[in-house]
């Protein structure tokens, strides 16, 4: 039996399945910026938890300041402010479009979830949910729709 499992182990490593690198371990980190007062805001944190992500939680009364800098403008934006790997998250974006971000790696600087969508992660109502789209932005302005939700 012991062979059995020394060979497993070693097959998972030749095939680059038990490789652990320090990007992998530093990929689901995240921090998170949001207003002392947003009910949602926690929720979000909570399903990115509950989908492996690291959370580091900064509540803070100027996330205004950190929209400005990485130019999320009003028609983009939502109420919390996320950067992971370079990247911002903006509003309620589901854990595994990030996780897609991450791995496909698109010269964006980042996407959001703009306004406050019902049935959005974090913004779940009961069962039914709008349509929304998952927005993909850059610093020149540029959006386009990154992944579409139907409504329920």
């Amino acid at each position: 039996m012991n062979i059995a499992k020394n060979l497993l182990v070693l097959s998972l490593l030749l095939t680059g399945y038990g490789e652990v690198n320090a990007e992998d371990t530093n990929a689901k980190e995240i921090t998170v910026y949001r207003s002392p007062t947003c009910g949602c805001c926690g929720k979000w944190l909570d399903h990115l938890q509950k989908e492996g992500f690291k959370v580091k939680d900064i509540v803070t009364n100027d996330v205004q300041s950190l929209k400005d800098k990485y130019g999320i403008s009003a028609e983009l934006a939502s109420c919390h402010t996320a950067i992971i790997n370079g990247y911002v998250i903006e509003g309620h974006v589901p854990a595994s479009d990030i996780a897609t971000l991450l791995k496909l790696k698109p010269k964006v600087t980042g996407i959001t979830v703009p306004g406050m969508v019902n049935g959005s992660p974090g913004m779940e109502m009961g069962s039914e949910a709008d349509a929304y789209n998952v927005v993909s932005f850059d610093d020149k302005h540029n959006h386009q729709v990154f992944k579409s939700y139907p409504a329920k």
